[in-house]
């Protein structure tokens, strides 16, 4: 292929991710591209961002699935103004895969109205691009669909998504799940339109009729190479996307296929180490796979009440309680590995929101204190036990848990399971500078994956 515009230099990408593990996971795929990035937990200051003179990429996590959009309009102009200032070639709303959100949490719609004004040219398009197949994520006809064990399911009829605590879902295409929560036109260009050459025509058609977001269907390999074509060649001065890391698989896809990019060797492994700790606030039935392997791998499960997150000063006895045990794992030989739950049919997510409900507390406040307990606990274990990884598991969680560690950055390390890799900490407390850190979407990895954290990533 000829023609191609040429990668400009200094900053690629920026993107916000509306939670921890997925803006992580779009940093995984442009590091282990051969394209340097980095993720900040909070907009950098200049003496932080000054220690990444080279990274193409630039990312900021955020906690925008678990928000209102009163909250979303009091905190993201900053933090999109912020990104402005990067001048980066895209500039990406990083989402969840399966689309976690409403018109009351995680609106993606308000997100992206506040975004376009600071973040793109007027009148521009905004590609809409959640299909990612390297995740078992696809799109046809505008409708999304996701694997979990080995089986494809619509999203509306997927066995995690449906029954989602938060963010239950009804609706398989995206265009009408967007349009619950935007009054912006969007249009789509389709599956079939990708793969016979007429992707481009369909993309100045939906332009022409008014459409602000276009979604892009994605099936295989060629159509999401065609799909980075559309969102590189079709962008202006600069360009606003939404998104799953499937933006950036399509771009690298693109990208490598003209040859702007060239293919890099896999990173070095970490090694193994012989202790490490695990917190997890995931309800996801994979989650809880992934917990009972762990059982039988010389983790120890410890269960920790989220209930009592509805009081402050039950919360910190409870706390006091499971990080007592968790050290006495840790002294006999094990790796602690605290959980909320074991899955969605648990009876303790019903006592959990049977607590929520008696307080009469806002959900989000108490999952907040849940996440924070969870990160303040993890903390306490490494500077007790001197430990160099450990693990977070459940998207909210990762967010508000990782809040916790006194960290400002982090860079890719290693791969362990698609959308979750292992990664090294940025600290400005030199006690934290050797941390490494997996961060876990409820939905992703496989059985071991806490055992492959421990080992330092998949098998060279």
């Amino acid at each position: 292929m000829t023609g191609a515009t040429p990668l400009p230099d200094g900053r690629l990408l920026a993107w916000y991710g509306d939670d921890f593990t997925g803006a992580a996971a779009v940093m995984e795929v442009l590091s282990f591209a051969g394209l340097e990035s980095v993720l900040f937990f909070a907009p950098p200051t200049q003496a932080q961002l000054s220690r990444f003179p080279n990274a193409r990429g630039i990312g900021i996590a955020g906690t925008a699935r678990a928000r209102s959009p009163a909250w979303m309009e009091d905190t993201l102009p900053s933090v999109f103004g912020e990104m402005a200032e990067y001048k980066a070639a895209i500039n990406h709303y990083k989402v969840c895969s399966t689309l976690d959100s409403t018109p009351q949490i995680g609106s993606i719609g308000r997100a992206c109205e506040l975004a376009m004004p600071i973040l793109s040219e007027p009148d521009d398009w905004h590609a809409c691009l959640v299909a990612a197949p390297a995740m078992q994520r696809y799109q046809a006809f505008g409708n999304l669909f996701a694997g979990v064990s080995g089986t494809v399911h619509r999203l509306d009829r997927h066995p995690v998504m449906r029954q989602h605590p938060v963010t239950p879902m009804d609706e398989a295409d995206v265009r009408r799940h967007l349009a619950k929560q935007t009054q912006l036109p969007i249009g789509l260009v389709s599956i079939t339109e990708l793969n016979t050459g007429l992707a481009q025509a369909a993309l100045q058609s939906e332009r022409a009729s008014g459409a602000a977001i276009v979604a892009l269907d994605c099936m295989d390999e060629s159509s999401l190479v065609e799909a980075g074509r559309l969102i590189w060649e079709n962008r202006g001065k600069r360009h606003f996307c939404i998104g799953s890391q499937g933006i950036e698989y399509a771009l690298v896809a693109y990208w490598r296929k003209v040859g702007l990019l060239e293919s890099v060797a896999p990173p070095s492994h970490p090694g193994r180490v012989e202790r490490m700790a695990v917190v997890s606030g995931s309800c996801s039935p994979i989650t809880a796979n992934q917990i009972a392997v762990a059982a039988t791998q010389g983790f120890e499960c410890i269960r920790i009440d989220p209930s009592k997150a509805v009081d402050a000063m039950v919360w910190k006895n409870e706390l006091h309680r499971v990080a007592a045990l968790a050290m006495s794992a840790i002294g006999k030989g094990h790796d602690p590995l605290v959980h909320t739950s074991s899955g969605p049919d648990d009876p303790a997510n019903v006592r959990f929101n049977e607590a929520i409900d008696a307080a009469g507390l806002p959900a989000d406040q108490v999952n907040e204190a849940v996440g924070a307990g969870l990160g303040t606990l993890l903390l306490d274990l490494i500077d007790k036990a001197s430990l160099s990884r450990c693990a977070i598991a459940g998207g909210d969680t990762s967010g508000h848990g990782a809040s916790m560690l006194g960290l400002y950055a982090l860079t890719a390390l290693a791969p362990i399971a698609t959308g979750a890799a292992l990664c090294q900490a940025h600290s400005e407390k030199q006690s934290l500078g050797h941390l490494q850190i997996a961060l876990k979407g409820g939905q992703m990895g496989g059985p071991e994956f806490f055992q492959q954290v421990r080992d330092g990533g998949l098998t060279p």
